[in-house]
């Protein structure tokens, strides 16, 4: 007699049933004798979860082959269908909702069965399967569900322009930008649970959109999924998602950042640089533009964001870019940005006042170059985290944009569309032989470039600036790409160089004496991996490695994407060089003997392996964990904070670590110094949440014509 497929109101009558069944019921509804139930199944087993495995097995081939079901006798039937995500009905209205879809991939059908397989051969699987469905369904249970989100986000409607003070007082009454609701597509799933499975895309609609959902994107791959990300709360977890001792590490990083606060008429304007009160305070009690950088960052990241502080940054740095800048007798640019400001409280008139530096109290009194760069960045990664655009709209900050930007783009006697900069003018800022167009300068103009490109309104002459910047981008990448490039091919190119040579056809374009290439660079380079150097300038290459240049570089998209790739490459190629027992290495290698004697000046800070020459800088590890999503190499960064994770805390929150492999607190090192805090942060949530990225990270632009690279062989097609 032949066996009939039970309807769906038997299967969810089944369900509902709050007390066991007995055997009978269960061999009646799917064919099979009690005898055989009894026969396979355990002593004591939960019968409930095993005919929940078994009901789910049957909805889903019920989906497909038994489509005379009518809603009635569904609703009649089962109270909880509209629950059920693979309920025939309640999978439509589901899959036709703009908000919210589910899937359950423990729920599907087994490997070698299809929605053709006969219910003989369907019931044999679930009775045999029967203990390790039920286990499976225990495990299930006892582990951690991680939830994955995809939301679609458009620009909201432009708000009319308001002056910069409106903006300020309105970020004073605490009015925060409200973000845009936001569509969602979900996926239950658990990661520890490994389930066989055998189904085809095409079976079930819902698992073609699961497919094209990636963690970490490849270099060259769109970022349009990334910034689509529903900023859940499960999905958000401010980076305390690892173990017991990694969450008590995030905790005492965001108590600390936020005590670093610093406050101006009862708002907060920034961040201290240390807080260290062992030590002399020096300058580290001021916000510095670059420092603050990554602490905004991770206000932006943290879940929910608190983007107010950093919307009160950019509007007070940009109030103290229309100062009078004067250092001795000489007027700085309009456009300069400070490196650095502080508030003073006058005690006799209870006022509080700002104080800047644009350079005149440095150590070796140079204008900060990199600051302006700096919050363009931070600017535009506001303006995606929090969708404000009215913020970048005020005409101030067009005319702050410009300013910054007229500097970088005035015309003069450069032959190059690199910037010619002065020693001291970045995070290096001391005296370490970075004079000319270090690649660190050159990576963040250009991506201030492509960001301020995106930012810019063409009114009130920003359509020619715009022009102006779409033809220096594209003579910078292609400069930068053929010219800074080194791997073993092109280190062998060069170390043939003839020298002497005129005229468009020369080879060596820059007069280079293959007999300046230092001896450690063939020990160095690798056969597979490359970097940006340095520095080129007429009959100079610097071939040390610079960590942030390099980092910038790919988050920019100023490299190719086989040089992004060469680049980790590099990294995990010369892993004890470049990280060591402490990420990570600013530069690479230190100078030693006579080479710091006359580079450095004697300097007595940055000796060998000490701060800037060759010191291990924890702050750098959210460039590297970004870079390394960026190019799908998710691992790389994973290794990095593990290192970090084993020291940072304990040892107090250093600045920088001294010694070849960074084993040693630095000489000189304050301790809880913010932007090592903020930066160990934006990395465990980035590296939790690969959809931070969109704020720090560019796609490529096809409008630029990058040249094909046919120097670099290091890395196979």
């Amino acid at each position: 007699m032949a066996r009939m497929a039970p309807t769906l109101a038997q299967l969810f009558a089944l369900l509902k049933n709050d007390e066991p069944s007995d055997d009978s019921e269960i061999g009646i509804l799917f064919g099979t004798s009690p005898e055989i139930l009894q026969a396979e199944s355990p002593a004591g087993a939960n019968e409930l979860s095993v005919r929940e495995a078994e009901v789910a097995e049957w909805l889903l081939d019920l989906q497909y082959k038994d489509s005379s079901v009518s809603a009635t006798e569904n609703e009649s039937s089962s109270p909880e269908k509209d629950s059920d995500p693979l309920n025939k009905e309640g999978s439509k209205a589901i899959e036709k909702s703009p908000d919210y879809i589910e899937i359950y991939p423990y729920l599907v059908k087994p490997s070698g069965s299809s929605k053709n397989a006969s219910p003989k051969s369907e019931e044999k699987y679930l009775i045999s399967e029967k203990g390790s469905l039920e286990s499976k369904e225990k495990q299930k249970e006892s582990e951690e569900q991680s939830l994955i989100s995809i939301s679609e986000g458009g620009l909201e409607s432009k708000e009319e322009e308001e002056s910069l003070e409106k903006a300020w007082d309105s970020s004073e009454k605490g009015e925060a930008p409200t973000p845009k609701p936001k569509k969602s597509v979900r996926m239950k799933c658990n990661e520890n649970v490994s389930v066989s499975v055998s189904v085809s895309v095409s079976e079930i609609p819902s698992m073609s959109k699961l497919m094209t959902l990636k963690s970490c994107p490849s270099v060259g791959m769109s970022l349009e999924s990334f910034d689509q990300i529903d900023s859940s709360p499960m999905f958000r977890s401010n980076g305390a998602g690892g173990n017991g001792e990694s969450n008590a590490m995030v905790e005492e990083a965001w108590e600390l950042l936020k005590k670093s606060y610093v406050y101006y008429k009862g708002k907060e304007v920034g961040t201290l640089a240390a807080m260290d009160p062992s030590a002399e305070t020096l300058n580290y009690n001021q916000v510095f533009v670059r420092d603050f950088f990554p602490s905004g960052l991770a206000c932006l990241m943290k879940d929910p964001p608190e983007p107010e502080i950093v919307k009160n940054f950019l509007l007070k740095t940009l109030h103290l870019q229309g100062w009078e800048k004067r250092i001795d007798n000489f007027t700085l640019g309009e456009g300069v940005m400070p490196a650095s400001f502080k508030v003073l409280l006058d005690s006799h008139r209870l006022k509080e006042t700002l104080i800047a530096d644009f350079g005149g109290s440095a150590i070796g009194r140079v204008a900060p170059l990199d600051s302006g760069f700096w919050w363009i960045i931070l600017l535009r990664s506001y303006s995606k985290c929090t969708r404000d655009y009215a913020l970048v709209e005020l005409p101030e900050v067009q005319r702050g944009m410009k300013l910054i930007l007229n500097l970088c783009l005035s015309d003069g006697f450069d032959t190059f569309p690199t910037l010619l900069c002065a020693d001291g003018c970045s995070m290096i800022d001391r005296r370490m032989g970075i004079y000319g167009y270090p690649i660190e300068i050159q990576a963040l103009f250009y991506f201030a470039l492509r960001c301020a490109r995106q930012m810019l309104k063409p009114e009130r002459g920003g359509k020619e600036l715009i022009e102006r910047i779409d033809k220096r981008i594209t003579a910078l990448s292609f400069h930068i790409q053929q010219y800074y490039w080194l791997d073993f091919t092109q280190l062998n190119k060069i170390y043939r160089y003839k020298t002497e040579e005129y005229s468009h056809t020369a080879v060596n374009k820059f007069n280079v004496i293959p007999e300046s290439i230092p001896d450690w660079v063939f020990d160095f380079m690798p056969l597979r991996g490359g970097y940006l150097i340095g520095n080129v300038s007429p009959a100079r290459m610097d071939f040390r490695w610079f960590l942030l240049g390099n980092c910038i570089a790919i988050l920019s998209c100023l490299a190719t994407g086989a040089q992004a790739t060469a680049i980790m490459d590099l990294v995990e190629e010369r892993w004890e060089d470049l990280v060591g027992e402490m990420p990570l290495k600013i530069v690479y290698p230190a100078l030693e003997g006579h080479d710091w004697r006359t580079v450095t000046g004697f300097d007595p800070k940055n000796t060998r392996w000490s701060y800037h020459n060759g010191g291990s800088w924890p702050v750098l590890l959210w460039l590297l964990t970004a870079a390394c999503i960026k190019t799908g190499r998710p691992q790389i960064a994973k290794r990095a904070i593990e290192l970090v994770e084993q020291r940072l805390s304990k040892d107090g929150w250093p600045e920088y670590y001294d010694g070849k492999t960074g084993r040693y607190i630095g000489k000189q090192a304050r301790k809880y110094q913010t932007w090592s805090i903020s930066g160990y942060l934006i990395a465990k949530m980035m590296i939790e949440n690969p959809s931070n990225l969109v704020m720090i990270s560019l796609e490529e632009d096809k409008r630029i014509a990058n040249p094909r690279l046919t120097r670099s062989a290091s890395f196979p097609p």
